[in-house]
């Protein structure tokens, strides 16, 4: 897990911030402005290839096909990220709601939230905006 000085300030910070102008009003709000995109309209909310699920800011790989499941929330959903490393941890206390943020460890993207409602295994339930992810099909 990174320590709460990494969340703040992540190593590629910069090269998000220097794609994030490329990106679209929509993914520069989610990623870089913590919003969220409306439930069902993302591209991998139903996406069901083989592959990887990387970062849109910085490229990091986040999850890959195996922890995806279909939760009926609207957003792509994961059991589990990449590796211990791939996702930073955040207290988010907006909107009334107490929740935890994830976002990515390599860049500080916001990436959505996280909670212990996953009915698999692992009991997580990864809640991530399509936008801020890319998608690599296996090879």
């Amino acid at each position: 897990m990174w320590s709460q000085f990494h969340v703040q300030y992540p190593p590629l910070k910069r090269l998000a911030e220097e794609n994030s102008k490329s990106f679209d009003q929509l993914t520069y709000h989610v990623t870089q402005e913590h919003g969220t995109e409306r439930p069902y309209t993302g591209q991998y909310n139903m996406h069901h290839e083989q592959g990887s699920y990387k970062c849109v800011c910085c490229g990091s790989v986040l999850f890959d096909d195996k922890g995806k499941f279909e939760s009926g929330c609207g957003w792509p959903s994961f059991d589990r990220a990449q590796n211990n490393k791939a996702i930073a941890y955040r207290a988010d206390n907006s909107h009334n709601m107490q929740r935890i943020e994830i976002l990515c460890a390599q860049c500080g993207s916001h990436l959505g939230h996280v909670f212990e409602d996953g009915p698999t295994e692992t009991g997580q339930r990864y809640c991530v905006n399509s936008v801020s992810l890319d998608f690599e099909p296996a090879k």
